[in-house]
């Protein structure tokens, strides 16, 4: 997938920890406020809100989850299918990167993650964009 092609952001739970981390949030903020310019769009799947959801003082990621250009991914069955499938075809094992994964390819996203080898191991092609 080319720079060109990218039509948005897909966010894992390192990338929604950073918008309430003082060392990282001015970086995120950035990210999504380019974004945004570009028209582009998010995805969040729900299961990463989980992940990175730990109460009401988290605003930026409150004010970002509750934002009408974000899309909450939810798991439904043959979403759970296609991440299994795709589990047993790379051999790796976390559900919620794989998910996430999954939506950034169906979505032409990059991936905004911390740990940027999980979702190598699960795409290799996906572009990716450490916090």
């Amino acid at each position: 997938m080319s720079q060109a092609s990218i039509v948005g952001l897909t966010l894992d739970a390192g990338a929604l920890i950073a918008l309430d981390l003082p060392s990282k949030a001015l970086d995120m903020q950035r990210r999504i406020d380019t974004t945004r310019r570009r028209g582009g769009t998010f995805c969040v799947p729900v299961a990463v809100v989980a992940q990175a959801w730990r109460g009401p003082r988290q605003v930026r990621l409150a004010r970002l989850l509750a934002s009408p250009d974000v899309e909450i991914a939810g798991m439904d069955l043959p979403t759970a299918r296609a991440v299994g499938m795709l589990c047993a075809h790379t051999g790796y094992p976390d559900v919620v990167d794989v998910h996430v994964a999954l939506c950034a390819r169906q979505r032409r996203h990059a991936v905004v993650t911390s740990d940027p080898a999980d979702i190598v191991r699960v795409d290799g092609s996906l572009p990716i964009l450490t916090v």
